[in-house]
């Protein structure tokens, strides 16, 4: 076998993953922007397909059904790119369990907060608007919440066993109303109703959390 043809054995397996990459980006790209505008139902894979400028065909063989490919715009939306790598294991997120002091991790969980919000805020709204019509999509919406409710449990629990967490503080309490103020359900809440911000919701949280957790004289 000659070099060249060596080379191009080696490199092929390469160039595909890296077309089948490029093409699931542009699909879950093209998908995103349908989705926000249209809403789920109004969203077809064709429009999405033409989008993206791929067939239709191609939009079956890589993501099968259109709620499949819906949980994957919001899986890539939480955390901002197509790593395989979950929220619980992110950078910032790793700050919220290890900081210094619980004034840091509490805003290294606000920032993790804010970003899942500022990516996702309007696909949560849609999945809000779908998870009635979709039970792989309900199934996905609670499957979320419960991870929410985990990653605010872990949390607290960390912050007690590094003695964060002044006498008679409970974790439980804590979880469950860090839960309410960090989970998707909340983020269209306060979106619809009041019109927020993910920057004020980020301060809705720390300074909620400051409060709960301040050391009393």
């Amino acid at each position: 076998m000659s070099k060249d043809v060596k080379q191009k054995s080696l490199t092929a397996p390469d160039l595909r993953a890296k077309r089948v990459a490029r093409t699931e980006a542009q699909l879950i790209e093209a998908a995103s922007m349908l989705f926000c505008d249209q809403g789920y139902v109004a969203t077809t894979l064709a429009q999405i397909a033409e989008r993206a400028g791929v067939a239709a065909r191609t939009v079956y063989v890589r993501f099968g059904t259109k709620a499949a490919l819906f949980r994957r715009v919001i899986d890539q939306a939480l955390v901002g790119d197509a790593e395989p790598v979950d929220v619980a294991h992110r950078p910032r997120i790793q700050d919220a369990m290890t900081a210094a002091t619980l004034a840091e991790r509490i805003e290294a969980l606000a920032d993790v907060s804010v970003g899942i919000a500022e990516r996702a805020a309007p696909l949560f709204e849609v999945a809000a608007q779908s998870e009635g019509l979709e039970p792989e999509l309900a199934e996905a919406a609670q499957a979320g919440r419960h991870s929410t409710t985990q990653l605010c449990r872990s949390f607290w629990d960390q912050a007690a066993a590094d003695g964060h967490l002044a006498e008679g503080l409970n974790p439980e309490h804590l979880t469950v109303v860090t839960d309410v103020l960090l989970c998707a359900d909340t983020i269209v809440h306060i979106r619809r109703t009041h019109g927020w911000s993910a920057a004020l919701h980020r301060s809705l949280i720390v300074d909620t959390l400051t409060a709960l957790t301040r050391r009393r004289a």
